[in-house]
């Protein structure tokens, strides 16, 4: 058996789990295996009832003396075992599953781990995990050891998932040679021993179910670096493809120096010094007969777009076709505002299509949507730019979409979520890294201010003022659009429930909009026209204005609940205001009040940049706060940590030594790693 064939193999497995595993995009023993623990429950202290310890956590075995179910007046129904080994024998309970009386038949072996608690002079066990042994010797996998605990997903348990990849293990280690997984090893070994790795085999078993922390940690190590080499590889490969593809045709740069020129001159405003660096990053890339594949990073309000506007002039002027795409329809509109006001003067025909609604020309010189634009009713035939914004990767399939039709455009990818270097070199190995780290001349700083509980009506006094005194506007973030059952309901603020409060008490006067996810796209396109068309002095709304939306009046950003966003994400909702030039303002209002809660808020407080933020908030909460759950597709990630940059050069280094020592047709399971690796990114895109 090879560990990439499907997981319909797998023993004593229904058709309805196998389905469940699916869902969970474990297609094949080598998915299976790679579904890796969160953490590990502590159940290997292994004690005779006669020396149970109140407050301990262990695993006991013995034989069930009697097992009965006892119904309350309340209508729970207990479950009581009588548990004895040659020591002694204690009482076991579990609540309301009747069914284990017969599962646990008096006669039977079995293995329990739990919490010893203490009632009157007994000892009894508080049950976390069972299993039933039926034979001497049996190997335990849910008590009497570390026990991986794995995330619950697609109504499938952690329990279920830790029997099967047990079963995976044995078919690694022991199956018959007809039933064993092959093809495992796939470094070449002398990668292997220069950077003193354990073997993958020893790795994924001791992974799942490790003999000690630090033998998990061990293998948890030797899986980053596979994870991150496969990553990086595949980058490379993709990189290096990208050299040998081509344009239809180059573009032409000297001969419309002048209308470049005159276009550049007529912006209403000078590029910066930054602007004009990367400006001339990208003009060197459509100089060359390989298609650009760059990457563009700025902070909100850099000017990312006006420089991606310069490279469609240059795309119109050579004769082709640019597309815009945009992860939203609210920035896609955003985007065709701001295009069609560039180029009002030129005779530059601009189209927006989006999932509901078509461009009004048939064959636009730029057309900007969303990724509607890569269905087959929008015209691609000359296509000489893709801009791409705000999207984690445009992946594999996409381009295979454009290369379909014959064409190799050049690529520019946008964003403005910050991402420290290093770490934006490790995701997009494969595209070249410039960076917009200036702002534009007279754009005042933002004022940010940390308020507390008994500031908040100064605060809301303060906003009235403003808006009266300076026509102002105001966006007032909430977490969460509705309140939830999970939630401490005193101290989330939701955006419907403020929204009514705040138009009915605080701001009775003042004309309140509201905002969410989960209008249709027609209602939040009219509530963001009327908002920027100054209908509305104050927009309550969730992170759904995070990207995108410019609204120059604005200038006072209110974040409740400011704890729960990840910096980077406070960063990006921060950038909505101080797009004009008038002096903007961000209030971070927070439910908690911890002392590392705030001197994370401070920080944010203290600082504009958006580089900074991100590497601060990587080392104190980890790449899934630095990202926010809205951007972690940038983070495909299973077992690695990019805030290991000693690994990240490790790994890097390994990867170059490959490429320049071995060919990829020599090296079989490698190749079949990175080519298993991006066909489920192509999955995923």
């Amino acid at each position: 058996m090879d560990i990439y064939d499907s997981i319909d193999s797998l023993p004593n497995t229904s058709s309805i789990t196998i389905r469940k595993l699916k869902l969970l995009e474990i297609a094949t023993y080598f998915d299976l295996l790679q579904y890796f623990p969160s953490r590990y429950e502590n159940f290997s202290l292994i004690s005779p009832i006669d020396r149970l310890q109140e407050g301990e956590i262990v695993t006991v075995k013995g034989k069930v003396v009697e097992s009965k179910n006892v119904y309350t007046k309340r209508g729970i129904t207990l479950q009581k075992v009588i548990l004895a080994d040659e020591t002694g024998q204690t009482e076991i309970v579990w609540y309301n599953q009747p069914y284990l009386v017969k599962t646990f038949s008096p006669g039977t072996t079995l293995a329990v781990a739990g919490l010893v608690k203490k009632f009157l002079s007994t000892f009894t066990l508080e049950p976390k995990e069972y299993e039933i042994l039926r034979y001497p010797e049996q190997p335990t996998i849910h008590t009497g050891r570390l026990v991986p605990i794995y995330p619950e997903k697609k109504g499938i348990s952690t329990k279920t998932v830790r029997e099967k990849i047990f079963k995976a293990i044995l078919l690694l280690k022991n199956g018959s040679p007809d039933k064993k997984l092959h093809n495992l090893e796939w470094l070449p070994q002398v990668l292997i021993d220069f950077n003193a790795l354990t073997s993958l085999e020893e790795a994924l078993e001791l992974v799942h179910f490790p003999t000690s922390p630090a033998t998990a940690e061990n293998a948890r190590s030797r899986l980053a670096f596979d994870e991150l080499f496969t990553m990086q590889l595949s980058s490379a490969l993709v990189k290096e493809q990208w050299k040998k593809d081509t344009v239809s045709l180059p573009f032409e740069i000297t001969r419309f120096k002048s209308e470049i020129d005159t276009f550049i001159q007529n912006l209403p405003f000078k590029l910066t010094a930054a602007q004009e660096r990367v400006y001339g990053e990208i003009l060197s890339d459509l100089l060359k007969k390989n298609p650009m594949n760059r990457f563009l990073q700025g902070d909100v309000g850099s000017g990312k777009t006006v420089v991606a506007a310069i490279g469609a002039y240059i795309s119109f002027l050579n004769g082709y076709q640019t597309l815009l795409m945009a992860p939203t329809e609210i920035l896609a509109h955003q985007h065709f505002a701001t295009i069609s006001k560039l180029f009002e003067s030129y005779k530059i025909t601009i189209g927006l299509q989006t999932g509901s609604k078509k461009s009004l020309h048939r064959h636009p010189d730029i057309l900007i949507g969303t990724h509607a634009l890569l269905t087959e009713s929008v015209s691609l035939e000359k296509i000489g730019l893709v801009v791409i914004d705000e999207q984690h990767r445009f992946g594999v399939a996409q381009r295979a979409k454009l290369k379909q039709k014959g064409m190799n455009p050049h690529l520019l990818t946008m964003t403005a979520t910050p991402i420290p270097r290093t770490i934006a070199l490790t995701l997009y190995g494969e595209l070249d890294l410039s960076v917009i780290d200036e702002f534009p001349a007279g754009r005042l700083p933002i004022k940010t201010f940390l308020t507390p509980k008994t500031k908040r009506d100064d605060a809301y006094a303060w906003i009235k003022t403003q808006i009266a005194e300076h026509k102002t506007q105001v966006f007032i973030i909430c977490p969460l659009i509705e309140e939830s059952e999970t939630e401490t309901l005193s101290s989330v603020r939701a955006a419907k429930k403020e929204y009514e409060f705040l138009k009915n008490t605080v701001f009775k006067n003042e004309n309140v909009g509201l905002l969410h996810g989960r209008m249709k796209g027609k209602e939040k396109e009219a509530m963001m026209r009327d908002f920027k068309d100054k209908k509305y002095d104050i927009l309550v709304s969730t992170s759904v204005v995070e990207v995108g939306i410019d609204v120059p009046n604005a200038t006072i950003m209110v974040i409740e609940g400011a704890e729960r966003y990840g910096l980077a994400q406070l960063h990006q909702l921060r950038g909505r205001v101080g797009r004009g030039e008038k002096q903007s303002y961000c209030l971070l209002f927070t439910s908690e009040g911890d002392e590392k809660m705030n001197s994370r808020l401070k920080f944010f407080a203290s600082t504009l940049s958006g580089i900074r933020l991100a590497e601060f908030d990587y080392k104190i909460r980890g790449p899934g706060a630095m990202f926010g759950t809205k951007q972690h597709g940038y983070l495909d990630l299973k077992i690695a940590d990019l805030s290991d940059f000693q690994l990240i050069s490790k790994v890097k280094n390994a990867v170059q030594y490959l490429l320049t020592h071995y060919k990829l047709e020599d090296l079989p399971e490698v190749k079949k790693r990175v080519e298993h690796y991006q066909i489920s990114q192509i999955a995923r895109d």
